[in-house]
């Protein structure tokens, strides 16, 4: 089952949840070419396909958050199917890209692949898709290699597993930092601006300010 996703009127969205860690897969569109992105393919590949072809969209890119098995499963069979270039995320990942089927073999998730993206990001680098433009935050600390997808004029992001609607990404993982994540969290997304809105990786999306308020990790409750 898909859900469609808000974003600002130049742009349409639906979140595909994949796999069984129901890792939110998103394709997103620019309502006035068509022209799409898929970000974080998990798995599933044909039920994303079957979002892509219900959307009546061209994807012309797929787009990486960072590299956990659960966001880049499918990503070399959808970039075969659909001819066309991995982007993202930041370097700092390679070590997780090179290991996906180690990984995938962990949660019996076979036919995964290891691959390289044809385009790394890095901090105040810049991705589009049609009319769409997005700046990349390198946000370490949930993955060494992990980046934010930020639409300063949709006031939109797409923030992976760095920020979650009442928590933060887990850092108790190889290449994980709490100290790192809460400090990519606070100095580089807050300041966005609490009107800014948020798709991420794990379940229902947020804001900046409804995080800001309410978050455990960020209030000092936790």
């Amino acid at each position: 089952m898909t859900q469609q996703a808000q974003t600002k009127a130049k742009a349409g969205a639906i979140i595909v949840p994949v796999t069984l860690f129901e890792q939110n897969c998103t394709l997103i569109w620019c309502e006035a070419t068509r022209k799409a992105a898929v970000i974080d393919p998990g798995g599933d590949v044909d039920k994303i396909q079957a979002a892509i072809e219900q959307s009546n969209v061209t994807v012309e890119k797929i787009w990486l958050t960072h590299g956990h098995i659960d966001h880049v499963g499918g990503a070399a069979d959808l970039r075969d199917a659909l001819g066309v270039e991995i982007v993202g995320p930041h370097i700092a990942d390679k070590f997780l890209l090179d290991n996906v089927v180690t990984s995938g073999a962990r949660f019996g998730m076979t036919g995964v692949r290891d691959f390289a993206p044809d385009r790394w990001l890095d901090e105040g680098d810049r991705v589009s898709i049609g009319e769409l433009s997005f700046d990349i935050l390198h946000c370490p600390g949930h993955s060494p290699g992990s980046v934010v997808y930020f639409s300063k004029e949709m006031r939109f992001a797409i923030v992976g597993d760095v920020l979650f609607n009442g928590s933060v990404g887990r850092s108790d993982i190889p290449g994980g930092n709490h100290a790192t994540l809460i400090k990519s969290i606070t100095g580089k997304l807050l300041p966005l601006g609490d009107d800014v809105g948020f798709i991420c990786g794990h379940g229902p999306g947020s804001s900046i300010g409804q995080e800001r308020m309410t978050n455990p990790f960020l209030t000092g409750e936790m």
